[in-house]
């Protein structure tokens, strides 16, 4: 981390993952206005939400993301709703692709 703080990378992805997700960043906003933290937050999606939005389970500008980010934060991904996609389209894809790229 340098002067300008962490840079931190939220994945809600698809079920309760969005929920769960929205309750750390709470979290972490809290920590930047009561304790000072200088943390940057970032928002990507993988999973369900990406191929609902780009046709791909995890997108290049959100692995991009990831890279340039000091963590990441990721909810859940899939749902009943997607079990029909060819598999190299499903949401559990960009967890392993995410898991393999960094």
């Amino acid at each position: 981390m340098d002067d300008r703080g962490a840079k931190i990378l939220l994945l809600p992805g698809d079920g309760i993952g969005p929920e769960v997700v929205a309750e750390a960043r709470k979290l972490i906003e809290l920590m930047r206005e009561r304790e000072g933290c200088n943390i940057r937050i970032e928002t990507g999606l993988i999973g369900g939400a990406a191929c609902d939005a780009h046709g791909v389970p995890l997108p290049d500008e959100t692995l991009a993301l990831a890279r340039a980010c000091d963590a990441a934060l990721m909810g859940a991904v899939g749902g009943p709703q997607y079990e029909g996609l060819a598999r190299d389209k499903r949401p559990e894809r960009g967890l392993l692709r995410i898991r393999n790229e960094l």
